[in-house]
């Protein structure tokens, strides 16, 4: 199954807690079918001092969301959609909106 989210699309989350929040993608774990979605899903780590952290203590981080829970947000029409990938007849190919049947990638 391809994977229809890329790092830099905006996301809106479907279901869970954070249900309703919309944010960018900032990785995407195509093995685990998992996102990293900026300020989205937010986690306190307790960390002790190193090299990165040379303070330490509790860290706030984003943790990853489930591919399933997110919908891609449409550049185009600004509202959630599903995707589908389409070959042209330059022989490219690319995701398009089902809402407003355009192309999202340029």
């Amino acid at each position: 199954m391809g994977f229809n989210i890329r790092k830099n699309d905006t996301v809106l989350v479907v279901t869970g807690k954070e249900k309703g929040k919309k944010g960018r993608v900032l990785s995407v774990m195509p093995s685990k079918d998992e996102l990293l979605i900026e300020r989205i899903n937010i986690i306190k780590k307790h960390m002790k001092p190193n090299k990165k952290y040379a303070q330490g203590g509790i860290i706030e981080k984003e943790s990853p969301l489930q591919r399933s829970n997110v919908m891609l947000i449409c550049p185009r029409c600004s509202k959630p959609a599903r995707i589908a990938n389409t070959v042209f007849g330059d022989g490219k190919k690319s995701r398009v909106c089902k809402k407003c049947k355009e192309a999202i990638d340029q």
